[in-house]
């Protein structure tokens, strides 16, 4: 994880200012949120910051911040929000990030991002994060 974990009452803070009328506090609390130790707790939050209808600022900030753990929970989630996103500008500032994740770039970055969107596109119990694991893959010529 590259950010330091939010404490408790740090959460509870990030989860109020999910709710900002200010697009740079709903970012911020994206960048916070995304740093949790147990990404289940502020999932739906996180949810609703990457399908930010206001500003894709929030979604593109929650977005890295997620993709920066470098795990599985996080890919997850942005594939996630990929698969729900209704408006283009969401599905397409989601869609920069995953494929221009810096990680893509080295041979051990692109190795776990493979295998994690493997394990995703096989066994995730939602087949929305399925179908985009799989999609993201086949764009980038990898064999599931």
């Amino acid at each position: 994880m590259s950010a330091t974990p939010p404490d408790e009452h740090e959460q509870r803070a990030a989860v109020r200012r999910a709710d900002s009328p200010d697009w740079s506090v709903r970012a911020a609390a994206g960048r916070q949120l995304a740093a949790a130790e147990r990404l289940d707790e502020v999932a739906e939050v996180l949810g609703r910051l990457l399908l930010d209808p206001l500003d894709t600022a929030v979604t593109q900030e929650t977005a890295v911040a997620l993709l920066a753990r470098k795990d599985t929970a996080g890919l997850r989630l942005v594939l996630l929000a990929r698969s729900r996103a209704v408006e283009t500008w969401t599905a397409d500032e989601i869609s920069a990030e995953l494929y221009g994740d810096p990680d893509w770039l080295t041979p051990d970055g692109a190795d776990r991002m493979t295998r994690q969107l493997r394990d995703l596109a096989a066994q995730d119990d939602d087949a929305g994060v399925r179908d985009e694991a799989r999609r993201v893959l086949a764009r980038l010529g990898i064999s599931r």
